[in-house]
C-alpha cells in the first residue's frame, strides 16, 4: 500500500504547517493512506461543464481527459505540484484497480448499511452522491461477477432491484468534491486502515443489499 504511520503524521502535520488546500489534503489521503489512485475532474456550474465541451453528456461528472492520474502512493508535496495544474479540479477515483462499487438507492443504502453493521460483516467506504446514490466500495472484480452472485442468491434480473456495479473504466466523485453542480458527495462510512485496505468480498453484502433494495422498491 505505500504508506506508514509516520506517513499519515507527516500527511496531517504538514497540511497545518504549511497550510495546504483542502483538496490536496484529502486527494493525498487516497493516495498516501489507502492507496487510490485519483484523477483530476471536471466541475459544473449553471449547467457547463469546466471540460468546454459544447453538450457534454455528463457535465461535472467526469474525468478530464487532458489530466493524468495521480498515482497511488503519491506524497503530499507530490499531490500539491500535480493539482497545481488543475485548480479547483472535482477529485474522482477510477474504480476496479483498487476497488469496486456496488451502487444502490441512496435510502436502501443507509438501511441496508444499519443491518450489515448489527451484523458485524466487513465493511469498506460507503458514499452518498447528490443524486440519491449509494457506493459500497468492495473488492477489485465485484462488477464482473456480480450477475453471477445475484442469480445464486435467487435474484434473475438486477436491473429490477436498482443495483448496479461499477468496474473498470468507471470513476466516481469523492468527497467532499462537488458532483454535476448539484452539492457535495458525502460519507456514509469513512475510510480506516482497517477496512479500506482489505475491501470486503462483494458477496458477503449482496445478499443484504439485494433484499433491502427489493424491500424499498416495492415499498416504493
Amino acid at each position: 500500500m505505500g504508506f506508514t504511520i509516520g506517513g499519515i503524521r507527516e500527511i496531517r502535520s504538514g497540511t497545518r504547517r504549511r497550510g495546504r488546500s483542502s483538496d490536496c489534503t484529502a486527494v493525498a489521503e487516497f493516495t498516501g493512506l489507502w492507496g487510490w489512485d485519483v484523477v483530476p475532474g471536471a466541475r459544473a456550474a449553471s449547467g457547463a461543464c469546466s471540460c468546454g465541451r459544447t453538450g457534454c453528456p455528463a457535465p461535472g461528472a467526469h474525468p478530464l481527459d487532458f489530466a493524468p492520474p495521480v498515482p497511488a502512493g503519491a506524497t503530499l508535496g507530490e499531490v500539491s505540484r500535480a493539482w497545481a495544474d488543475f485548480p479547483g479540479a472535482a477529485v474522482m477515483l477510477p474504480v476496479g484497480r483498487a476497488f469496486d462499487v456496488i451502487e444502490v438507492a441512496e435510502a436502501a443504502g443507509r438501511r441496508a448499511l444499519v443491518r450489515l453493521e448489527r451484523m458485524g460483516l466487513p465493511l469498506g467506504p460507503v458514499t452518498a452522491t447528490p443524486e440519491g446514490r449509494a457506493h459500497f466500495f468492495v473488492a477489485p472484480g465485484a462488477a464482473a461477477d456480480l450477475p453471477r452472485l445475484l442469480y445464486r442468491l435467487g435474484w434473475d434480473d438486477p436491473s429490477a432491484l436498482d443495483l448496479r456495479g461499477l468496474g473498470a473504466g468507471a470513476h466516481v466523485t469523492a468527497p467532499p468534491s462537488d458532483r454535476g453542480g448539484l452539492g457535495p458527495v458525502r460519507w456514509l462510512r469513512s475510510p480506516a486502515l482497517d477496512s479500506a485496505s482489505r475491501l470486503p468480498a462483494a458477496r458477503l453484502l449482496l445478499g443484504t443489499l439485494a433484499y433491502v433494495a427489493h424491500r424499498s422498491r416495492a415499498r416504493a
